[in-house]
């Protein structure tokens, strides 16, 4: 029984002979003990961290097939946090305040200052100034009892509430009515008006309108410092969540707005950094700031997240303006001439070699030099020095010119 159990590797048996393997670069895989004394014949299962994988052999090796243990999966990553959005006070939603015609109040007020006159007219209490500006006699004065006190109260308070209450609603602007702390309703109708003089106004420009920063500090995704200028046109869409949901909702749109452009901008460099090397190809697409399009509809979408909950609604976010910060202007614009000026030179390079290299051959193929190495190693040398100070001076006073 023990013969017949494989030994550890690198040992010898009791016997003094070192074993040899059967099979050349054999391997062992570890089998847990319990699963050498099943009852059942199914097939057996073996955890995933100990499945054993089949890895093929290469073609034209001889290679037989290896077993070798699989490498669990990766476990996965979490998803990047987004930016949370402040929450919507469904209590805020804009609805239609209560509102009358004006000419409602106006008919309810002037009634009642018109029975105020006749009761007065009535009980001759009307002073003599008004009586002689009329010009017509009063019947005389016979006094006013409480119930005619009680009538003339009633009448002054129609008459306040009823005139009170009148206002006048002009396009693109609306009411937010408010009672006790409590929201009634928008109005958003236009002419004259009434509505109840114990509710609070509060009136809100609704009107499509635009709105464009000053310069603000950004960084881009290599950390180089930028002055943005961002053009937002944008409306009052909910007018109740504008008003009674942010304290200033023009100054949270400014807060928001810098808050956009500084998050959208650091996710992208400011420029393409210069790419030669070998198996890269210069024309190459990279992104950056400068595909203007594209931030815009990144700037556009993040800011109208953030400006939704408040009853702002943005119709476009673009950076009209986007450029280096004065303490590295300077050297982000030796940078560029640096690269453009690299570029250059190994365009005109390639094309000298080429030109030289098309010089040799025709001027072998004619026979007018001889294939020696040493007599073709200084023809290329002086054609290459020549050819590369005409064309590098031409395109010097080519950039002079222009």
């Amino acid at each position: 029984m023990n013969s017949t159990m494989s030994e550890p590797e690198g040992t010898v048996p009791s016997d003094g002979q070192r074993r040899s393997p059967v099979i050349a670069g054999e391997t062992t895989t570890e089998i847990p003990v319990h699963l050498l004394f099943r009852d059942d014949n199914g097939p057996l299962k073996l955890p995933p961290d100990l499945r054993p994988a089949v890895v093929p052999r290469r073609q034209g090796t001889g290679e037989q097939p290896r077993i070798g243990r699989s490498t669990p999966p990766p476990a996965p990553q979490p998803p990047a946090p987004e930016a949370s959005v402040p929450p919507v006070d469904p209590s805020l939603a804009e609805r239609p305040g209560p509102v009358l015609p004006g000419w409602t109040g106006l008919v309810a007020g002037t009634f009642s200052l018109a029975g105020i006159g006749a009761v007065l007219w009535g009980t001759g209490a009307v002073p003599d100034v008004v009586a002689a500006l009329f010009g017509v006699t009063p019947p005389p004065y016979r006094g006013i009892g409480i119930g005619l006190w009680c009538l003339l109260a009633l009448g002054v308070l129609l008459a306040l509430f009823g005139l009170g209450g009148l206002g006048r609603g002009s396009v693109g602007h609306a009411w937010v009515l408010t009672l006790c702390g409590d929201y009634r309703g928008t109005v958003r109708r236009t002419g004259l008006l009434w509505m109840s003089p114990l509710v609070l106004r509060r009136r809100v420009d609704v009107r499509l309108r635009h709105w464009r920063s000053e310069p603000m500090p950004a960084r881009d995704a290599e950390g180089t410092a930028l002055r943005v200028v961002v053009l937002v046109v944008w409306r009052v869409k909910d007018a109740a969540r504008a008003v009674l949901g942010v304290e200033d909702h023009e100054a949270y749109l400014r807060e928001q707005v810098e808050l956009a452009t500084t998050r959208v901008l650091s996710q992208l460099p400011a420029d393409a950094p210069p790419v030669f090397d070998e198996g890269t190809p210069i024309g190459e697409a990279v992104p950056t700031l400068r595909d203007a399009e594209k931030v815009g509809a990144t700037l556009t979408k993040a800011l109208a997240a953030e400006c939704a909950p408040v009853g702002i609604e943005i119709f476009t976010a673009q950076p009209t303006a986007i450029d280096y910060a004065p303490e590295v202007a300077d050297a982000m614009q030796r940078r560029r001439i640096a690269a453009i000026d690299e570029r250059h030179r190994d365009s005109v390079l390639t094309s000298v070699v080429d030109a030289v290299d098309d010089t040799v051959s025709r001027l072998t193929c004619r026979g007018l030099i001889e294939p020696d190495d040493y007599e073709r190693k200084a023809l290329v040398k002086d054609l290459t020095v020549a050819f590369y100070t005409g064309r590098a001076g031409g395109a010097d006073r080519w950039h002079a010119s222009s």
